[in-house]
C-alpha cells in the first residue's frame, strides 16, 4: 500500500508508476470503492491510498513520476519529480538507464484525465459503511473563490495579490474567534459573511481591463445552527487568473456531490448531483474555470 500526499503549495499533480496499475482504496482517510487506474490525480492537501501489486517483470526498474497538471495559462516551473521502483533480489549487469521502464505521463493540460479520475471516486455506501449524504439542504451557500488585487504601498507594483471568497479577504483577529464568541467580546468579528456574491457576474469569463479587482477585508463569519444540513457551491473565478484552488473544511468530512466546468447553473446542474455514493473527503480542488458542490452536516461546533 502506498500513501500519496500532495504537499505542493498550489499545484495539482499526476502520479504514475510505469508498468503498474494502481487501485485506489482510500482518500483523505475515508474508504472508497476500489478503483483501478494507471494515473492518480491529486490536489494540494489531499491524500490518496493505493494498492500496488508487484507483478511486473522483476528484471527491470520502473519509473515513479509526478508532474504538474494545469489548464490555466500561467507560467510555472514544470519539473517532473522522478524515482525508481526496484524489485529486491534482482540485479543485472546492464546499466540502470537501459533497464528502466519510463512512465508515460499525460500532458500537463490533460483535463480529461483529471476529470475522469475525480468523477470515478465513489464512497463505499454499504450496510456496514453507509454514505450519509444530506438529501435535503437547510443552508445553500454559493462561494466564489479566486484572487483579487488590493492596493499595497510597500509593494513594487503598488498592488498585492490576495485570496478572496465572495470578494472578502480574511483578516486575522488578535483574539481567538471562539474566545470572543463565548465571552461576548465585541469588535473581533462580524457575522455578516455573504451567503452569495453581492454582485453576480460571468465568473469564468476573462475580466476586462479597468475592472476593480480589489476585495474587502474583514473578519466575517456565517453562523450555522447545530446539525444543520449545508450545501456549498464553490465557483472558481477568472478575476485575476483562472487557476485551481484547494478548499479544506477543518474538522469535517464532506461529500462532493457534483462538479463541472464553466459557471454553475442552479437550474440544470443539481439534477446531475450524485446523492447515492459521492466521494467523502475533507479537501477538494475547485477546478480552474469551473465549480464543485459539497454537502455536509454541521455537527462539530468550533470548527
Amino acid at each position: 500500500m502506498l500513501r500519496i500526499i500532495n504537499a505542493a503549495l498550489n499545484e495539482e499533480l499526476f502520479f504514475k508508476i510505469a508498468g503498474h496499475v494502481l487501485t485506489v482504496v482510500e482518500v483523505d482517510a475515508v474508504y472508497t470503492k476500489p478503483y483501478k487506474t494507471d494515473t492518480v490525480f491529486i490536489a494540494p492537501g489531499q491524500t490518496t491510498n493505493v494498492l500496488l501489486t508487484a507483478n511486473a517483470n522483476a528484471g527491470s526498474n520502473y519509473m515513479v513520476a509526478a508532474t504538474t497538471f494545469t489548464d490555466a495559462h500561467i507560467p510555472y516551473d514544470n519539473v517532473t519529480a522522478t524515482a525508481t521502483l526496484h524489485y529486491i533480489g534482482h540485479t543485472s549487469t546492464v546499466s540502470t538507464s537501459k533497464k528502466t521502464v519510463l512512465a508515460s505521463l499525460p500532458p500537463q493540460n490533460a483535463t480529461w484525465v483529471a476529470t475522469k479520475f475525480t468523477r470515478s471516486l465513489r464512497s463505499l455506501n454499504s450496510l456496514e459503511y453507509p454514505a450519509r449524504v444530506p438529501t435535503t439542504v437547510e443552508h445553500s451557500l454559493f462561494f466564489t473563490v479566486g484572487l483579487g488585487a488590493n492596493p499595497c504601498q510597500s509593494c513594487n507594483n503598488g498592488v498585492r495579490l490576495v485570496a478572496g471568497i465572495n470578494n472578502v479577504t480574511f483578516t486575522m483577529p488578535k483574539t481567538a474567534l471562539l474566545q470572543a464568541h463565548f465571552f461576548n467580546i465585541s469588535g473581533v468579528f462580524t457575522d455578516d459573511f455573504p451567503a452569495k456574491p453581492s454582485n453576480p457576474y460571468d465568473y469564468t469569463a476573462p475580466v476586462k481591463l479597468g475592472v476593480n479587482a480589489a476585495t474587502m477585508k474583514g473578519t466575517k463569519l456565517y453562523r450555522l445552527p447545530y446539525n444543520a444540513t449545508v450545501q456549498i457551491v464553490l465557483q472558481n473565478t477568472a478575476m485575476i487568473l483562472s487557476d485551481n484552488h484547494p478548499f479544506h473544511l477543518h474538522g469535517f468530512n464532506f461529500f462532493e456531490v457534483g462538479r463541472g466546468l464553466g459557471n454553475f447553473n442552479p437550474e440544470k446542474d443539481p439534477k446531475a448531483f450524485n446523492l447515492v455514493d459521492p466521494v467523502e473527503r475533507n479537501t477538494v480542488g475547485v477546478p480552474a474555470g469551473g465549480w464543485t458542490a459539497i454537502r455536509f452536516i454541521a455537527d462539530n461546533p468550533g470548527n
